[in-house]
């Protein structure tokens, strides 16, 4: 079992299959609506002044309110999509000290994983009041992402080294499809941008070809793109870019805009 957040993790002690097909049922339950969701557990440095008689809240995507939701003194404004370990998370965090991000992750034990890491690392800092701004959930965005997020609530998604389901058969369990680069332009507000990075050529022109295909989205230059200081934070931070590095392997990047909606 994994020990105490003050002690030395080992991802060995929280390790499960390294993929998991978001499409497959899994016995969880999210929030019915946006509203019903419940952040002060994995944000609660950041739960609005006159609340702390309401009872406190578990850390878990079960945190569904039975009594009204605590209010956060800002909304989640970042998501790590199939967040891995957290590295991401945790290099942006002291680079967006005051926007609060988080990974979404449908791995049980690398769920766990992550939030005992930022456990350990917010009393590691407690004087600093660093890594308040992180939290971690074990969801299936591929199909509740809605349910989380209010329409043009986030300006970043990350996409970071996703499953690229080689068999043709599997293609319709990728995380980026004309279904779901809707759902990302629902809770995407206008100007926000899609962040997404892969080792694998054929995934990477999959992606920019379906984002390409979007009318919600245009492709950012390559100019902006190496200009904004989360892609090379994007490219280096995460535990399969490292790997990635390590075997000298190639990083495909492309980041996609959300434009605004055309008048009715």
């Amino acid at each position: 079992m994994p020990g105490p957040p003050n002690k030395k993790q080992k991802r060995e002690d929280y390790r499960q299959a390294q993929r998991e097909n978001g499409a497959t049922h899994m016995p969880q339950k999210s929030p019915t609506r946006p509203e019903d969701m419940d952040w002060s557990a994995f944000f609660p440095a950041f739960v609005a002044d006159g609340q702390e008689n309401q009872p406190e809240t578990v850390e878990s995507a079960e945190t569904i309110a039975k009594l009204p939701p605590k209010k956060l003194s800002k909304d989640v404004e970042v998501v790590d999509i199939g967040c891995g370990f957290g590295g991401l998370l945790v290099a942006l965090a002291p680079i967006m000290p005051d926007t609060l991000l988080l990974g979404m992750e449908i791995r049980t034990q690398v769920t766990e994983f992550v939030q005992d890491r930022i456990k350990a690392l917010r009393l590691q800092n407690a004087e600093q009041k660093l890594y308040q701004n992180i939290g971690c959930l074990r969801a299936n965005t591929m199909k509740f992402l809605p349910n989380f997020f209010r329409k043009g609530q986030l300006s970043k998604i990350f996409i970071c080294f996703p499953d690229p389901h080689f068999k043709q058969r599997k293609h319709k369990a990728r995380i980026v499809s004309t279904t779901l680069n809707s759902e990302y332009a629902y809770v995407l507000k206008p100007g926000g941008i899609v962040y997404t990075i892969t080792d694998v050529e054929d995934l990477h022109e999959w992606m920019v070809q379906h984002f390409d295909a979007h009318r919600s989205f245009e492709r950012v230059h390559e100019e902006e793109q190496e200009a904004d200081a989360c892609v090379e934070v994007m490219r280096t931070e995460t535990e399969e870019g490292k790997k990635v590095a390590r075997n000298q392997g190639p990083k495909f990047v492309a980041l996609f805009r959300r434009l605004e909606d055309p008048p009715w």
